[in-house]
């Protein structure tokens, strides 16, 4: 078995690029595959890569981010023994197929705490891009935090980067100044910048992305929204190695474990207790099919 990851961004930003090289390697320990990685930046580059990986007769090869989707499903038919799977991707083939995180839910979460503890009544979200399921994930923090405060002005902007940590400080800053003083940031390796601003602010809380980021900044960071992509990627190739995979949109939400809204403990007194109540009835009533919190994209039907 020879599974390939091809990613966006660095595997060291600690976040969406280094959770999936951690999946990558969990394959290899797990399961005994041989593995590589190649970190690319356009969809020319991806086309390029998936078509590499394919020629070598890979057994699986994972496109980590949403923007591969649509290269992933032109280079697919032309390799039929060969499984393209494009993390975020909300299409599917006979050898496509694609994980879907319900990262909205977590989020939502995020933005519950994130209203509840805002003194201004202005908090913020900071992209990379404007990727499809980083606008979920936004608009799930906006719904959360309007759902406890509903005088909350929620900032959004973009950094136009995911590498670029000096362009997510200035990114944060221009929020803070706008009188935000809780944060989401969803910006990989430029996300780190984020974390800067907070700290040289002094009165600004940040929430984190993809991996659990609490450690990074600790005296900021007050929680993360995780995606568990190591759990995603190793599942999905165990099913593959056992020959039981059905090619399709892989559903990853709270109930299994696969995102989670996880709290910097040395920062959980500055959060309202009422809220914390409120945060578990919201993911006990999701565990329990009660609460659905809706995501911006339609999910595709199983073909």
């Amino acid at each position: 078995m020879r599974v390939a990851l091809l990613t966006p961004g660095p595997i060291s930003d600690q976040s969406w690029n280094g959770s999936a090289y951690a999946g990558l390697m969990r394959i290899r320990d797990s399961l005994g595959a041989a593995v590589s990685h190649i970190q690319t930046k356009t969809p020319a580059e991806f086309e390029e890569n998936f078509r590499l990986y394919g020629a070598q007769g890979y057994t699986i090869v994972f496109g980590h981010g949403f923007e591969f989707q649509d290269a992933a499903g032109r280079v697919a038919p032309e390799f039929p023994k060969t499984i393209f799977v494009t993390t975020s991707g909300n299409t599917s083939g006979p050898n496509l197929a694609g994980i879907r995180f319900a990262f909205e839910e977590p989020s939502y979460m995020a933005g519950m705490i994130a209203g509840a503890m805002t003194k201004t009544n202005v908090i913020g979200a900071i992209g990379g891009t404007e990727l499809p399921p980083v606008k979920d994930s936004f608009k799930a923090f906006a719904d959360g935090a309007k759902a406890v405060n509903p005088n909350v002005q929620v900032l959004v902007s973009y950094i136009g980067s995911w590498e670029d940590a000096s362009a997510g400080k200035e990114q944060a800053l221009a929020q803070i100044a706008r009188k935000a003083d809780v944060l989401f940031q969803n910006a990989d390796a430029a996300g780190l910048g984020v974390f800067q601003a907070a700290r040289e602010s002094g009165k600004t809380y940040v929430f984190g992305s993809n991996s659990n980021q609490n450690a990074v900044a600790p005296e900021v960071v007050v929680g993360s929204v995780v995606v568990d992509v190591p759990h995603a990627f190793l599942s999905v190739a165990r099913d593959i190695a056992a020959g039981t995979f059905v090619p399709r949109v892989v559903p990853m939400g709270s109930n299994a474990d696969a995102v989670r809204l996880e709290l910097n403990e040395a920062l959980k007194s500055a959060i309202p207790p009422a809220v914390l109540v409120a945060v578990d009835s919201v993911k006990a009533g999701i565990a329990a099919g009660r609460i659905k919190i809706e995501p911006g994209r339609p999910f595709p039907p199983t073909p």
